[in-house]
């Protein structure tokens, strides 16, 4: 099958390039490197260096690659940049999503699996844990986008007849995400590796639902295989993580000496979230395979290996 990703030399999308190309799969990568990685691109794919933003040269890629699957996990993710500054924001998440999928379109794609936020998307829900039936009250503009260019996805169903997914991620963490990205594991890690000192915003109770990137390799590949996927599903281990006990779980695996920093809360930061998976593990029968402890071990290895 022929498969386009976006965002395939970043953190996420090249690891889902991987689990393709070792399928038999044949790949091509949208990635406009801004936050992706050369080296973590897979010699087996084609590459495009593009930039979502501009729509000729997206309608020039899909043209030339003609996939038959888009898997889309470009996207500007830093929940401060987007508080800062939205309309940035709107225009990677939302106009260069929309040119992806005008060119989808074009080309009669069949299938799109779309990597939205769980996390943001559901803002500070007064019931735990989220299910895909849960209200969508974004607090942060990067939730509002990622959520939006959902619905454009639905609309595109509706109208168009496109078949899509979209995985409603918990955080993700693992190898390759770097110090850059905006994952407290990642931050954590590289900071007490180097025995500096980590920053909690806030009192270290706000809560997360941690998935290793691994697990979310397969529930691409799930959306992928499957033909009755449909629509949007939850991917969470449901289980609640807080920031303090991230800390304490690294800081036992790194052999950190420390304490943290607490410094005041930042905007647009949601207080708990934890997902609930089970349209995805009954329908498509995913289940997370790595304990948050396990991930964590996993991570500090290939920072170590990296010296990051």
């Amino acid at each position: 099958m022929k498969i386009l990703i976006t965002g395939g030399a970043g953190f996420i999308g090249s690891q889902v390039a991987d689990k393709f190309i070792e399928k038999g799969h044949q790949v091509a990568i949208i990635d406009n490197l801004s936050t992706g990685f050369k080296e973590n691109l897979n010699p087996k794919a084609k590459f495009y260096e593009v930039d979502l933003e501009n729509a000729e040269d997206v309608r020039r890629a899909i043209a030339e690659f003609q996939p038959e699957v888009i898997d889309h996990h470009a996207a500007q993710v830093d929940v401060r940049k987007a508080v800062e500054d939205p309309v940035m924001d709107a225009k990677k998440n939302i106009l260069g999503g929309l040119n992806l999928l005008q060119a989808a379109l074009d080309q009669k794609v069949q299938k799109f699996i779309y990597a939205n936020s769980g996390g943001a998307g559901y803002g500070d829900p007064e019931e735990l844990p989220c299910t895909e039936k849960s209200p969508i009250k974004p607090i942060s503009p990067y939730g509002v986008t990622k959520m939006c260019f959902e619905m454009y996805l639905h609309f595109a169903h509706v109208v168009h007849g496109l078949n899509f997914v979209s995985l409603r991620y918990p955080n993700v963490f693992g190898p390759r995400q770097t110090f850059g990205e905006a994952g407290v594991v990642a931050i954590f890690t590289h900071l007490m590796l180097k025995n500096e000192q980590p920053t909690i915003f806030g009192d270290g109770l706000s809560t997360r639902d941690y998935c290793f990137v691994g697990d979310i390799m397969a529930a691409n590949l799930l959306a992928l295989e499957n033909n009755q996927a449909a629509g949007a599903y939850n991917v969470g281990t449901g289980e609640e993580t807080s920031v303090n006990k991230v800390f304490e779980v690294i800081k036992s695996a790194t052999n950190y000496q420390g304490e943290p920093i607490y410094a005041d809360p930042r905007s647009g930061e949601i207080q708990r979230i934890v997902l609930d998976s089970t349209r995805l593990r009954s329908e498509l029968g995913w289940s997370p395979s790595v304990t948050f402890e396990e991930g964590i071990t996993e991570t500090i290895k290939w920072h170590k290996s990296h010296k990051l």
